[in-house]
């Protein structure tokens, strides 16, 4: 797999739009910096991480009725063509109704929190 940020984001679109109630990835930091976000920003339930030796990360997805929290999901930085941004040029998703998550010298965050931070890196996906 060439791109497993791009697999996960797919995951989950794919999971909100069966309406499953979770959704099972393979298990990386990144993924789980991306997972903690979702979280705190109201898009998921929560996570965890299942496995001692083969570790997975399950995320629980919330719903509004018969339709999924999360709207939209696009995978912005890829391994073809890398996306950087320094603190000026931080994206604004849907002005400001959405999250960018960029991953920066001090860790995962969204575009608010890099821009409180004073801080650029690479956008990974934006999250409406």
């Amino acid at each position: 797999m060439t791109d497993p940020i791009a697999d996960f984001l797919t995951r989950i679109r794919n999971a909100s739009k069966a309406l499953l109630p979770a959704v099972e990835v393979p298990y990386s930091r990144l993924k789980e910096g991306i997972a903690r976000i979702l979280v705190r920003e109201g898009y998921a339930a929560g996570f965890e991480v299942v496995g001692d030796k083969l570790k997975t990360l399950k995320l629980r997805l919330k719903y509004k009725g018969r339709k999924g929290v999360i709207s939209g999901l696009r995978r912005v930085s890829r391994p073809g063509l890398r996306q950087y941004a320094g603190v000026e040029e931080l994206p604004r998703v849907l002005g400001g109704l959405g999250v960018a998550i960029v991953t920066t010298p001090q860790g995962v965050m969204t575009d608010a929190e890099a821009r409180r931070k004073n801080v650029g890196g690479e956008v990974i996906c934006y999250v409406w």
